[in-house]
This record gives C-alpha cells, sequence and structure tokens, in this order.
C-alpha cells in the first residue's frame, strides 16, 4: 500500500497509509485503548467489523486511514467527505475515530494526522473540516484547539 505521507517522529519514520483489511484487529486494539472504547467495542465477532470496513474501503466518500511506525500501526483515523446544501452547496470533510498508541502521544503524530486531513479536505474543495469530540476528553479538546478548531456547535446523539 503506497504512503500517503511520511515524517520524522522522535521515534522514527511515521508514515500514513490506507487501512488494509488485515489492520482491523490493530485498529479496534487502538479503539478500544481508552475508558469510552472500551465500553463500546467487542471484538468477540469481527464479523460487523469487517462488514464496515468493505463499506468504508468501496465508497470513495471515505477513507480509513492508519499511521505505521516500523511497519506497527500505531494510529488511526476515518475521513470522510460529506456534501451539503448549505453554504452554498458546499462540501465539508467529517474525522472520525482518531485514535493515536499512548507511547506515541506528544511527539506530533495526531497533530501530522489532522493537518494531512485538513490539507486532503481543501484538495476536494471542502469549506470546512468537523469533528466531534466527548465532552469528558477534556485534552482532546485542548488538542483540537491548538490546531485552529472552534467548539461552535452543541452536539448531540441518539443511541439506537
Amino acid at each position: 500500500m503506497p504512503a500517503l505521507m511520511t515524517a520524522a517522529v522522535d521515534s522514527g519514520a511515521f508514515t500514513l497509509r490506507r487501512a488494509r483489511k488485515g489492520d482491523l484487529p490493530r485498529i479496534l486494539q487502538l479503539l478500544a485503548d481508552d475508558q469510552l472504547g472500551a465500553t463500546r467495542e467487542n471484538t468477540d465477532d469481527l464479523t460487523p467489523y469487517e462488514k464496515a470496513f468493505d463499506a468504508i474501503d468501496g465508497d470513495p466518500a471515505h477513507l480509513l486511514v492508519v499511521g505505521e511506525l516500523d511497519g506497527d500501526v500505531v494510529a488511526t483515523f476515518q475521513l470522510s467527505f460529506l456534501p451539503g446544501l448549505s453554504r452554498k452547496g458546499s462540501w465539508r470533510a467529517q474525522i472520525e475515530a482518531v485514535r493515536v498508541s499512548e507511547v506515541l502521544r506528544g511527539q506530533g503524530v495526531g497533530a501530522l494526522m489532522i493537518q494531512w486531513a485538513v490539507d486532503q479536505a481543501r484538495a476536494r474543495g471542502c469549506s470546512l473540516v468537523q469533528l466531534t469530540t466527548d465532552k469528558s476528553r477534556v485534552a482532546a479538546h485542548r488538542f483540537y484547539a491548538r490546531l485552529g478548531f472552534v467548539a461552535s456547535h452543541e452536539g448531540m446523539k441518539l443511541t439506537l
């Protein structure tokens, strides 16, 4: 899989690439590696995750990305492109499920990933980039604010 981006970080060469189905177990470990994810993910049966991976991978409006360090998957996020009627029919980019392995936090990996996603949004003609983060993730709020994101809306969800 060709690299989408490569950058030097304290721990070595960090590379972003499109996720492969074989990355799924590691992606799920990253998603479950915190107090919120641990309660949401159940990997006893990979079938629903594989179906979701196939849907994301098969749709050009969605991109599941992993970050590698020395061949090991250490980060992930999803980038989706959404059309809209508001803002003169403009497109927006949605960033979801951003995770960086605990051993790499503080080395700029998250900022590299988000900047790459923002650059992709610009290249696709999006008028804005949006994301949500749980209210309890105070450190994540500070991180996104440092990158220029503004808490301009109150998000709401309905669990089904």
